[in-house]
Formats: C-alpha cells, sequence, structure tokens
C-alpha cells in the first residue's frame, strides 16, 4: 500500500537502500531523525548545522525554470553551405550567392571531414524517397553517392507530392517580410478592438452619448462560427516544450482526438519569429488541431488571431488564462489576466469576434488557492463569444503541488452549462479518467498533460478502458518513434540530430516517472505518488526507470549516436510533479 505518497513497489523490485528508506516512511518524526543522525554519522557526512542554509532569495530561485541551461552550438566553419547540400547526380555545382558565407564551400573536404554516419538508414529517405539535409544528413549512406551527390526515389517522391503536404502552417518568407515591416493589413483586428473599447466606455457612461453605427463590424461580429464536437473528446494539453510535434503525433497513434500546439507568444508571432511559428505547424494527422495563444492585451491577441486564421490552417484557437510563469504573469499575461478583468472581458470578446473558428479559453480556478474566481469567470466566458472551456483544477498558486480539485471542475461545469467544460489534472490512467467522469456528470470532456508525458499510451487505455502493462521493449520502440518523427522535423543534420536530442532528454525527464504496472502492489500508479527507486524486470526497464540525465543521455545515444565533447544536460523546467 501506499504511504506517506510513496509508489508501493512489490518487494523482490525494491532497491536495499530504498526500503530502508520506506521504512523511515513509517515511523515517528522522532525516531526517524534519530535514525537520520546515526546515518549522517555512520557515513561521515557533513552535520546539517554546519551545511550552508539558503536564504529565501536563494530558494526562489529554485523554482521554476533553469535558466543557465547549456546550449549546443554548431560551428558554422565546419558545416557545408546551404547551396550544396542537394546536389542531383548530373547536376552541375552551384555557385553560392552570398556575398559573406561562413560555412564551407568544398563538398570533398566536408565529406572527408563530416563524422562518421550515426546509422546506415535516413527515415526521411525511406518514408519520402527524398532527404532534404541531403549530404549533411548523419544517416545519409543509403542515399549519396561518393561523389557527394543526394539520390531520390522518384517512385516514392510521386506518391508523397499526390498526398500533399505532411507538415503545414509554416511560416512563408512573404508573411514574414510583411510582419517584419509592419506592411501586413490589421485593419479589421484594429477597428473590432476600438469598437469594443467605444461600447465598453459608452455603457459605463451615466449618459449615452448615441448609437456607435459601424456597418462594417456589426457584419463581422454576426458571422456565422464554425462548430466542433467536443463532447466525450480525449484532449492533448498544450504542453510548453515537450508538447512539440513529433511528440504530439505519437499521442494521436495512441488514440487522442483534438490536439493543441504548444504556448505561442502573440508578440513572437507578430514580430515573425521563426522559433515562435514553429510551434503552430501542424502534422496532416492532426485531424482537429489548434493553436494556444498568450498576451497581455486585446490588440496582441486580436491581430494574431485575425493573421492565424488567414494565413494557418487551424480548426480552434485557444486563449491561456493558466501560465503559471513568473515572468508571463507579472506582465499581465497567462494566469496575469484572471486579475484583470476588464482586459480579459476585452481579450476575450475581440478574439472571438475576429474569428469564424471556436475560440476555447483554458483557465486555472484563480491566481490564489483560498480564492477560486473560476466558476465566476466561466459563464461571462460564453457570453463574451468563447465556444468552449477548459479548467485545470489547481490555481496559480499551488502550481503542481497540490492535487487538482475535481469537486471544484464539477462545480464550474454546473455554473457553465450549456457552455462545453473540459476538465484537466492528475489523469494518469483509466481509473482515474473513469472517477473524473462519474463525480462530474456535466463534464463534456478530459484534457491529459503530464498523464500523456509520462505514459502516451494513456489515451488507449482510456478508450480501451485497461491498464496496459506495456513492456521496455514496446517503450523503447515508442522513444524510437519519437526520434524519427524528430528527425523528420527538425532535420537529420547535425543540429536536426542535436534538436531531436534536447527536446527528447526533455521527454524522458517526464518518461522515467513511469512505475510498470507489472512492479506495482497496488495498481494504477497515482500522479501525486513518488515511486522510489527500482530495478525493473530487464535491464532497459531498469534504464529507462533511472532519474539520473546522465542514463537518459545513455538512451538518447543509442539512437542519435555519442553526444558532441563536452555535452550536458539540464531539464528546462524544474518541475515539481509530487505533492
Amino acid at each position: 500500500m501506499s504511504l506517506g505518497g510513496i509508489c508501493a513497489i512489490k518487494p523482490e523490485f525494491m532497491l536495499e537502500d530504498q526500503k530502508r528508506e520506506l521504512i523511515l516512511e513509517c515511523v515517528s518524526v522522532k525516531d526517524k531523525e534519530e535514525i537520520d543522525d546515526e546515518k549522517r554519522t555512520d557515513t561521515s557526512e557533513e552535520p546539517e548545522e554546519k551545511r550552508p542554509r539558503l536564504s529565501k532569495k536563494e530558494k526562489k530561485k529554485l523554482h521554476g525554470q533553469n535558466k543557465s541551461r547549456p546550449v549546443f552550438r554548431q560551428d558554422k566553419e565546419k558545416e557545408l553551405c546551404n547551396s550544396l547540400i542537394n546536389i542531383r547526380i548530373g547536376q552541375e555545382t552551384p555557385t553560392c550567392l552570398k556575398t559573406k558565407c561562413f560555412f564551407m564551400h568544398d563538398v570533398h573536404e566536408y565529406l572527408n571531414s563530416k563524422p562518421k554516419d550515426i546509422a546506415d538508414d535516413c527515415y526521411n529517405y525511406n518514408t519520402t524517397g527524398f532527404c532534404v539535409r541531403g549530404l549533411t544528413c548523419r544517416f545519409g549512406k543509403g542515399h549519396l553517392t561518393p561523389e557527394g551527390c543526394n539520390i531520390i526515389d522518384e517512385e516514392k517522391q510521386k506518391i508523397v507530392n499526390e498526398m500533399g503536404a505532411r507538415t503545414i502552417n509554416s511560416l512563408t518568407h512573404d508573411l514574414q517580410n510583411s510582419l517584419r515591416k509592419r506592411t501586413y493589413d490589421f485593419k479589421l483586428a484594429e477597428k473590432i478592438v476600438r469598437y469594443n473599447d467605444m461600447q465598453r466606455k459608452n455603457n459605463s457612461e451615466t449618459k449615452t452619448s448615441g448609437c456607435i453605427t459601424d456597418e462594417d463590424i456589426v457584419a463581422t461580429l454576426n458571422r456565422e462560427k464554425t462548430k466542433l464536437d467536443w463532447q466525450n473528446k480525449l484532449l492533448l494539453s498544450p504542453l510548453t516544450t515537450v508538447g512539440n510535434l513529433p511528440f504530439r503525433r505519437i499521442c494521436k497513434e495512441f488514440g487522442a482526438d483534438i490536439t493543441c500546439g504548444e504556448m505561442a507568444m502573440c508578440s513572437s508571432l507578430l514580430q515573425g519569429l521563426p522559433q515562435e511559428w514553429a510551434l503552430v505547424k501542424r502534422h496532416h494527422t492532426e485531424k482537429v488541431f489548434g493553436v494556444q495563444l498568450c498576451a497581455n492585451n486585446p490588440h496582441l491577441l486580436t491581430k494574431c488571431g485575425q493573421m492565424l486564421e488567414k494565413e494557418t490552417e487551424i480548426d480552434f484557437i485557444d486563449l491561456n488564462l493558466g501560465c503559471p510563469i513568473e515572468l508571463v504573469y507579472r506582465e499581465g499575461g497567462g494566469c496575469g489576466l484572471l486579475r484583470r478583468p476588464r482586459i480579459l472581458e476585452a481579450c476575450v470578446r475581440s478574439l472571438s469576434q475576429v474569428l469564424t473558428v471556436p475560440l476555447t479559453v483554458k483557465t486555472r480556478t484563480g491566481v490564489y488557492s483560498t480564492e477560486s474566481i473560476a466558476h465566476e469567470l466561466i459563464p461571462k466566458f460564453g457570453e463574451w463569444g468563447a465556444s468552449m472551456v477548459t479548467i485545470h483544477g489547481r490555481s496559480r498558486e499551488q502550481r503542481y503541488t497540490k492535487l487538482a480539485d475535481w469537486s471544484y471542475i464539477s462545480r464550474c461545469a454546473q455554473e457553465a452549462a450549456p457552455l462545453p467544460v473540459v476538465g484537466n489534472g492528475d489523469i494518469l490512467s483509466y481509473d482515474d479518467y473513469k472517477t473524473a467522469i462519474e463525480s462530474c456528470p456535466e463534464l463534456t470532456g478530459v484534457m491529459i498533460g503530464r498523464g500523456a508525458l509520462l505514459k502516451p499510451w494513456i489515451f488507449t487505455e482510456i478508450k480501451e478502458q485497461r491498464l496496459w502493462d506495456i513492456s521496455s521493449s514496446d517503450r523503447f520502440d515508442i522513444i524510437k518513434k519519437y526520434v524519427n518523427y524528430g528527425l523528420e522535423h527538425w532535420g537529420s543534420d547535425t543540429k536536426g540530430v542535436e534538436n531531436t536530442r534536447r527536446f527528447l532528454l526533455e521527454w524522458l525527464s517526464f518518461l522515467y516517472r513511469y512505475v510498470p504496472v507489472g512492479l506495482l502492489e497496488k495498481p494504477p500508479q497515482r500522479i501525486n505518488e513518488r515511486p522510489p527507486r527500482f530495478s525493473g524486470r530487464d535491464e532497459l526497464e531498469t534504464l529507462m526507470a533511472s532519474p539520473a540525465a546522465s542514463d537518459w543521455i545513455k538512451i538518447s545515444e543509442m539512437l542519435l549516436g555519442k553526444v558532441p565533447e563536452g555535452f550536458k544536460f539540464l531539464p528546462k523546467h524544474k518541475s515539481n510533479p509530487y505533492t
């Protein structure tokens, strides 16, 4: 049985030192302190009173994001110029037209200095008949000639071209230019924001100054919105950093009904930053796909909504009212909008009015754990134009340190009717899902976040109403599939390999927390239970359960080759997943 939030592992799989630690959970605090003192004396550890004590400021720095993470830098002088990477058989060597290009231009010199291929087969070439990274591909043996030409499988290419683009919503050169030069036409968004501002001022005055008439705006407000079916759907939560396109593809294959991109900052999208536009890319397998936006004012949100609806293929836009990150909150975005009711109303109204696709809202219970306000706001969201609301059953203050309050989520769903409400928080098994649905019959659907990171097959478990004791080899195949999807998405050259490795390691910092069903004394695993260290049923299962970043790196090296010299990994978020 679980003791004090400890996940109960069968004794035969526990390590000896972990058995001792579990016993300590059962003894009194006084006895525990005495045993700890003995242990400290026996192992000659430094006494506690001599250890440096952290100030409140230093402790605060330990929470949130790891700011000083090492970043992989590529040496341009050792990489081939893009103009030379896709030389076809029989084609003359092209000339680089840039006046200042710091990359290599000697193909044979590059091939002689290029690192050894990671593997013989290139996933991109095998699936599409063409590897866009050409000579720089780290898996290029199967599609490169000794002379440095990139082979194309015409038959496969023909099939791929007939199917259409596999990934859409890319930032075009023309769009980027118009955004950077500020020539993009945002007149509609500006009119709507101005109209709502005038309406608010007009309604707040004791004596009205007359009706506001703007036929163009009135016609816009009366446009019919497309409708989506949210009933009994399983939604994948927008997950910052780890909710990338390759991960969403994995979740789709396991049964996720609706996916949403990572939180994108409106200011960065409107500046045409490629790294932010990468967050709105959509794979063709994502049948219902949305983009989550974050901003602190209606001007940015409405402009961004107008642009995305016109320039991309999306099924809905989600407004982020749940981001607890200090920087975002301090600037008035994310959870910060919850304490700015007038701005919040303007944001929801204006963004909804500029869109013909549904606008959804994802919110927490409130800012403070002692002051839940979501039940008051959710009915208003429907009046202001939202088509669906997701409620994460924790406040900003709680982050992830408390269990989600499903009784409060139920209350919100009752208050919001007939507006669809989706619940979010602590779903890690079909048992958790069933309990949530039964406790809240008014709920439209369920959104899953960390549960999908720990076990992306949770969608299959819920739909098949079972607990899946998945083998270590099957789990490794999932990781291998993720790596292939990453190489397709970020590229199979050195830069793409290291990007794939970085995001894989970010995911492994969550994935290791899964405890195999066969090792549990009392399944299923609960999301707030901290598992002790244990031995798996085979070496691979033990390796994948390791909390050490060095072991996550070993897993990455099994699929992506050796890490660069001096490589270090530190997860982006200092996650606090247990109570």
